[in-house]
């Protein structure tokens, strides 16, 4: 979801959600090495249908790890994502699906994030290059001595992003990867295996959830059902239950069916004028969430939730679902009206929490300066996760993941250890409306249209992503257009501000992303004539990458907290300008810049093998539905790729060997999942039950269908 310090504060409030795992390993028997054994049974007690994995949570720790050295090359890099894949596989042990997604093009909503941090890990890097050049100088004009320095390539992070050459190649190498364990490991075997690559749009952990909620879709005809086997809970809420020191474990299991336990004692209401709705209120939940942070608005400055903000709003949330008699959200769609009333609410406490948090920083001053400093190691990359039945599998990455407009350069002596800049807004004083929008906007606090109009592209923020986390994204060319938030006290007469948005958006093309999201120093990704437009000084667009900007702390001690002041992309003159270039790319670079679909892998003794063989043998039409019957109840079209993987026809080079080795397995790519979106009249014209997204396991129930193993909600 993209919210600071959320899964801090859920494992710290609901502390039983989080249950160590078990990792069998592998052993040495005479120099030989003994893979483990993952047609056993799942040492965790419990089975597993289907693994989902959000790929970039395991790709930058394995490319650029914090904790070890750095891999040599690119083959290493390779190697080191088999070997993390590896062990997650052996983990969870799927019988049924191992889906994984890569992130491919985002959202335009997101990719104002994305630019932020490619930027800043730009800057990062030059600063860190002109600091060490600094330090040397210095200790050499002080007679000091120092070896010469060792000239190393530094790798670039930046490549990880849809587009490269980089993500195609590790797409490439996923494919020889997965054929290679269909092969020759026993536990894949009967797995069907799913591989979004980069050419897929979308985010990594939005692609499962439209998986699952396609499949969920077509399972209405077709039902598998699977049981897990749960042991039995040590007290009430499994509190008592013995677990092994955090040291000696390196994943964690969250339960969802605790969490669920804990959330039905918190959100339950009683004397409601109509029968309560575990289910509303949890999706209510959910959104509430989004105000304390997301991955596309800023959040509220009211609104911490170190400081109790979720719990806040969950107390309002009550009085106003008894006032009016009905939920926030129905099906991926905002009740503004009672939006509006949690958003007063909070605006009259604003001066008070405003005061409160200058007096627990003055008061806390030394413990906070500790904290920040642990939250910047855990959260500086959004954790991974992966769902599987009623479980979350969560794994900590930390490490991974006009010209006049230009912002200063912070000089390099300007580091965390120096003084605080001044805080000019000052919050905790009078008058602080005003001074924060003529600081951040620089407009008068009496302009209204303006302060309206702020409101407005936030009301319409709250929309688009909940619509995008239930349904699918509503517009791939919405965002928010401001680098603040406005206050809670300013959503006033927002009921009628947003009515829909714009219909058939498409995605940025690959190359097209990279020239929104990446700095000039990250230009050597590009082509040649697509580079020149960050850097000539006659190009139409050259104020999209300036040389250095502004980081404004916004209140933060720590320039990784503070807001990066890039100008905004506008997209029609991003277009315009690489309508001139776009003849100058080479036939491998216009597939680059393709969009792909998902990848289906199965092994020579899937029941599924003989019915795809044939439409290789035969040549079938695109299109072909899936047997249900044959694939685990998987529901979807396919179609023949150009170059798949037959039973002993293809060799794949190991970057470990260099012989190559020979596969039985078969590769169709475009399993076409139905591309359109799940509506609730969908769902409804199948089901005589109202259609409502699940957002986990149900505690009073063992049976689940599949697909319904939950989606990854935290990053």
């Amino acid at each position: 979801m993209g919210v600071p310090a959320f899964f801090r504060w859920l494992s710290r409030k609901y502390p039983s959600i989080i249950v160590h795992c078990v990792e069998e390993k592998g052993r040495e028997c005479n120099g030989v090495r003994i893979p483990v054994d993952t047609t056993k049974p799942n040492p965790n007690e419990v089975e597993f249908d289907n693994l989902y994995l959000d790929m970039n949570g395991i790709i930058h720790p394995c490319t650029h790890p914090e904790d070890k050295p750095a891999p040599k090359n690119e083959d290493e890099m390779m190697v080191a994502i088999f070997e993390y894949i590896d062990r997650l596989f052996n983990i969870v042990r799927p019988r049924r699906v191992l889906y994984m997604a890569i992130d491919g093009v985002a959202p335009r909503a997101k990719m104002n994030q994305q630019r932020s941090r490619r930027f800043r890990a730009s800057k990062e890097g030059v600063e860190l290059t002109e600091e060490k050049s600094r330090m040397r100088e210095e200790i050499i004009s002080r007679g000091g001595y120092l070896p010469p320095e060792e000239i190393k390539e530094r790798f670039d992070s930046n490549c990880i992003t849809p587009g490269t050459e980089f993500m195609d190649n590790l797409a490439h190498c996923l494919r020889y990867y997965v054929a290679d364990r269909l092969s020759n490991d026993p536990g894949w075997r009967n797995v069907t295996v799913f591989l979004s690559d980069a050419s897929v749009p979308g985010e990594g952990e939005h692609k499962i959830m439209d998986f699952i909620r396609r499949q969920r879709a077509l399972i209405s005809v077709f039902s598998i059902y699977c049981q897990g086997t749960a042991r039995e809970k040590q007290g009430q809420h499994d509190e008592f239950a013995d677990t092994m020191p955090v040291a000696e474990q390196e994943f964690i299991f969250i339960r969802l069916c605790v969490l669920r336990e804990y959330l039905a004692r918190e959100l339950t209401m009683a004397s409601l004028p109509f029968t309560f709705d575990f289910e509303r209120s949890v999706d209510d939940w959910v959104f509430m969430c989004f105000f304390v942070g997301n991955d596309f608005l800023p959040h509220l400055p009211s609104l911490e939730i170190r400081e109790g903000a979720i719990d806040r709003l969950v107390n309002i949330y009550k009085d106003v679902v008894h006032k009016t008699g009905g939920y926030l959200t129905q099906n991926g769609y905002v009740n503004l009206e009672r939006v509006e009333m949690i958003m007063q609410a909070v605006g009259v406490a604003e001066d008070n929490i405003f005061k409160k948090r200058k007096e627990d920083d003055v008061r806390v001053c030394s413990s906070q300066s500790f904290e920040l400093c642990d939250i910047k190691y855990q959260e500086q990359y959004l954790s991974s996760s992966i769902l599987a039945d009623d479980l979350i599998f969560l794994f900590s990455l930390a490490g991974n993941e006009g010209a006049e407009n230009r912002g200063v350069k912070r000089k390099a002596e300007d580091s965390d250890s120096e003084p605080e800049p001044e805080d000019v807004v000052r919050l905790w004083e009078e008058g602080w409306k005003q001074r924060y929008y003529k600081t951040k906007f620089d407009v008068d606090v009496m302009d209204e249209d303006f302060r309206k109009k702020v409101v407005r592209s936030y009301v319409e923020g709250l929309c688009w992503v909940l619509r995008y986390y239930y349904q699918g994204c509503a517009s791939w060319k919405w965002y928010f257009p401001f680098h603040y938030a406005p206050f809670a006290s300013d959503f006033k007469d927002i009921k009628d501000m947003f009515t829909e948005f714009e219909k058939g958006t498409k995605p940025f093309k690959p190359l097209e992303q990279l020239m929104g999201v990446f700095p000039a120093a990250s230009g050597n990704f590009l082509p040649e004539t697509w580079r020149t437009l960050m850097t000539s000084p006659v190009s139409s667009i050259i104020d999209f990458y300036p040389d250095d900007f502004a980081i404004d702390l916004n209140g933060k001690k720590y320039a990784w907290q503070g807001v990066a002041l890039l100008p905004f992309v506008d997209e029609q003159r991003l277009r315009a300008a690489l309508a001139d270039v776009y003849a100058d790319l080479t036939a491998e670079e216009v597939k680059r810049n393709s969009l792909g679909s998902d990848i289906l892998f199965i092994s020579k003794s899937h029941p599924l093998f003989d019915f795809i063989h044939e439409l290789y043998r035969t040549e079938c039409p695109e299109g072909t539905e899936i047997p249900a019957e044959l694939c685990h109840g998987i529901q979807g079209e396919l179609n023949l790729d150009d170059n798949p993987i037959l039973p002993d026809k293809v060799k794949f080079k190991d970057p470990q060997y260099a012989d190559g080795f020979v596969f039985k397995a078969v590769l169709l790519p475009g399993a076409k999942i139905p591309n359109k979106v799940l509506k609730p009249g969908d769902w409804e014209k199948g089901n005589r039950e109202p259609w409502r997204p699940q957002l986990g396991f149900n505690p009073n129930r063992q049976q689940a269908h599949l697909g319904q193993s939950g989606f990854r909600a935290l990053k």
